[in-house]
């Protein structure tokens, strides 16, 4: 009797929550560019299908280059056309320069503390300043040929010793040594892998893992209240 009384309630709150949406999403929809008609709860997401960009070209054609998709939770506007994304990202780049940052990134606070992912703020300005002033100018380009020259020769010198040896080329690993090798001197001035280190292979491995996990689809990102609970351990790895 209990289990059937809760059911009930269940079911009944479930209907209540997804009439709420939908009435809500009626509200807005004048505000919103068209787009397909979401399910209840998931909204748009099985439209996107095993190919999202394919099935997103297909929904442009049909609803225009610029529509409206419901995923779980999230309201997420697709611009589809070039001339739209360059007038948004060019001429009104300070008002849609913000990202929306996946939970998994969150988890680590690099949402907070990562150039990349901080909202346009003092921080953020103050860390561009920087980079653009001591990174990125063309005189310090410029100034960093040789590191680059010397990092293509040390990959090249390398490549020849397998060659001599007869050993195999791990491409992956080679091409992450070098370009590793080239920010940290670039940012820290020293070599942060070697070639035939197993710190390199260590830290390749760590890096991969986290862009594998914060690549991946998350019902955290689609569905937020989810967050607290974290149905697929994403925060956890």
């Amino acid at each position: 009797m209990e289990m059937t009384l809760s059911c009930l309630l269940f079911l009944l709150f479930t209907c209540i929550w997804v009439t709420a949406l939908q009435y809500l999403r009626k509200s807005n929809s004048k505000k919103l560019p068209p787009g397909p008609t979401p399910l209840p709860i998931i909204g748009n997401l099985l439209e996107l299908g095993a190919n999202p960009h394919s099935s997103l070209a297909n929904l442009a054609k049909k609803h225009g280059p610029i529509m409206t998709l419901q995923l779980g939770q999230v309201t997420t506007i697709v611009i589809s056309s070039s001339t739209v994304a360059k007038e948004i990202l060019k001429n009104h780049d300070l008002s849609f320069c913000n990202r929306t940052i996946p939970d998994a990134i969150q988890a680590e606070q690099h949402g907070v503390f990562g150039l990349a992912w901080l909202p346009v703020s003092a921080a953020w300005r103050s860390l561009r300043k920087i980079s653009n002033s001591h990174i990125f100018t063309p005189q310090k380009l410029d100034a960093n040929e040789y590191l680059r020259r010397a990092k293509i020769q040390q990959l090249l010198a390398h490549v020849q010793e397998c060659c001599d040896t007869g050993r195999a080329i791990d491409v992956g690993q080679a091409a992450f040594n070098t370009a590793l090798n080239l920010l940290s001197n670039t940012v820290f001035s020293i070599d942060l892998a070697d070639p035939s280190s197993k710190f390199a292979r260590e830290f390749k491995k760590l890096v991969w893992g986290i862009m594998e996990e914060a690549g991946k689809p998350n019902l955290n990102d689609y569905f937020p209240i989810l967050r607290k609970i974290d149905p697929q351990g994403i925060r956890r790895c």
